[in-house]
């Protein structure tokens, strides 16, 4: 490409600085996205500046107009569908059908919130003296700063950005640079659906960098609400630093997601589950399959079910038919080698001709394009795993998934919440009282039911609990309470001062009236 993305504050590109970032292709590491310039620490307070100085005319734009804002948003995103998947896939891999997938949320997001700035409600609620009123209101709680990981590019920001933005907030959005290029073509579509300057700011940077600038914009109190998607051990650094100015951030992070194959399962369709929330986007998603525990009765049966319909599964170019493409970058590629170094002796493994990067010496039957070409790993069932094993314990972010036997539905439960996450969970049963059972004890946010562990929709609460998130949710109407503040205001208009819970009409009862 001949132009280097830089930073959007204020509605202005500012200069390129000295540091860049090369986002190449995961699927042809030769081929060159986007050179991205990446801002320092300062450049994350000038953005957060900016935010402030646009958002007291944003918020005094009617909600319903916000909410039209929003609208157009949503039809500018399925005029350009096409156009942002290609992009979407061909930065972080992602496979073409997926990524059209993903693209739409944005546009469902949008359907879903145009309406909120018509449905952004107080109450009027009654007082227990005359001629008093009493009400509340929804007020945008300020700056917001978005900070977001790559492999959802583009749907996860929109989670963050649409209802801030329709709430009334300016936002400092600062995406992974590894996905440059998705977030500079979201801003561009954002930018014509007629934002004013400054009300989204876009910041290219790393990871120290953004945590220095995050810091000094707390603390020059720049910064009202954060919200941080990525991975639990930065969650915890983020949750850790808004507390010091008594915030609270809203945080998704990993998963370790269970699925619970009971004895009375269709176990076909549980095979066909575990396969898409397993390897899915090349098991790179938060939600991810991490450990299928299945009862013992069918355990064999499962795991050789499954083998099949992995190895039969097609892999590679994410512009071809297949389940998923290349790993996200060299970085991802390197952590999901460490976790194949989990492997021990006591496992079994499953699922391809081989394990590790495919090359040439390494193959994988029916793979799709030219695997020296990218960051291609084969997908790894890995059987036997347990509590005591680091890949029992840990989010694996890669093409691989455990499994484990299990007698009794409590030892199952037990398993399922045994590595301290709670995001996602499935089961897969024919039992109605299994499955509330199980959903009662289960950690997760989000229960799915003879379905994958991985598909939000716009309109259902997202995110989890312990090592998944601190219990903040995205989506749906629950996500205004992330964007918004609840005020009260009470008007006497008795002429005189009247004392709650001291001049209160006494209506005296003989309590000890019996018939």
């Amino acid at each position: 490409m001949g132009t280097v993305l830089t930073s959007v504050i204020g509605g202005a590109r500012i200069p390129a600085g000295p540091r860049s970032y090369r986002s190449t292709d995961p699927s042809r590491t030769a081929d060159l996205v986007a050179e991205v310039a990446l801002a320092d620490a300062a450049g994350l307070v000038r953005a957060c500046r900016a935010a402030r100085a646009a958002q007291d005319a944003w918020r005094d734009v009617p909600a319903p107009v916000r909410g039209q804002v929003v609208a157009s948003i949503g039809r500018l995103v399925e005029a350009n569908k096409p156009a942002l998947a290609r992009v979407v896939a061909r930065e972080v891999g992602k496979p073409y059908a997926e990524a059209l997938g993903e693209v739409q949320e944005i546009a469902d997001t949008c359907a879903f919130f145009l309406g909120e700035g018509r449905r952004l409600y107080g109450q009027t609620v009654p007082s227990e003296m005359p001629d008093k009123q009493l009400f509340t209101f929804r007020d945008p709680v300020g700056v917001v700063a978005v900070v977001t990981a790559g492999n959802f590019p583009v749907a996860v920001p929109s989670w963050y950005i649409v209802p801030a933005l329709l709430c009334g907030n300016a936002v400092v959005w600062k995406p992974a640079e590894y996905a440059a290029a998705c977030a500079d073509a979201f801003y561009r579509l954002f930018a014509h659906a007629g934002l004013p300057d400054g009300v989204l700011n876009v910041v290219y940077a790393d990871g120290p960098e953004t945590y220095a600038g995050l810091e000094r914009a707390l603390g020059e109190g720049l910064v009202d609400k954060v919200g941080f998607t990525g991975s639990t051990e930065v969650g915890s650094r983020i949750g850790e630093l808004c507390g010091r100015h008594l915030q609270t951030p809203c945080l998704e992070l990993g998963g370790k997601n269970p699925m619970v194959v009971t004895e009375d399962a269709d176990l076909p369709l549980a095979v066909e589950g575990a396969l898409f929330s397993g390897f899915g986007t090349a098991g790179q998603r938060c939600t991810s399959l991490g450990t299928a525990i299945v009862h013992e009765s069918l355990h064999g049966a499962f795991v050789r079910l499954l083998d099949e319909a992995v190895r039969a599964a097609p892999v590679g170019d994410p512009f071809e038919d297949v389940l998923y493409g290349p790993l996200i970058n060299e970085r991802f590629a390197g952590g999901f080698e460490k976790t194949l170094g989990w492997i021990g002796g006591r496992h079994a493994v499953h699922g391809s001709s081989g394990t590790g990067r495919i090359t040439a010496a390494n193959p994988r039957a029916g793979f799709a394009g030219d695997p020296e070409a990218g960051l291609f790993y084969h997908p790894v069932i890995v059987d036997g795993v347990g509590p005591g094993d680091e890949l029992f314990m840990n989010e694996t972010f890669g093409p691989v998934i455990g499994v484990v036997p299990y007698r009794t539905l409590d030892e199952a439960i037990a398993l399922a919440n045994a590595p301290g996450y709670g995001l996602s969970a499935s089961i897969y049963t024919t039992d109605p009282a299994k499955v509330f059972r199980f959903r009662r004890r289960i950690s997760a946010g989000m229960v799915s039911v003879n379905n994958s562990t991985s598909g939000a929709e716009a309109h259902l609460p997202f995110g989890g609990n312990g090592r998944s998130g601190n219990g903040s949710r995205q989506s749906g109407v629950w996500v205004l309470d992330q964007f918004t503040r609840w005020q009260s205001m009470n008007w006497d208009h008795s002429g005189r001062l009247q004392k709650a819970q001291m001049d209160v009409l006494e209506i005296v009862p003989d309590l000890d009236f019996r018939l």
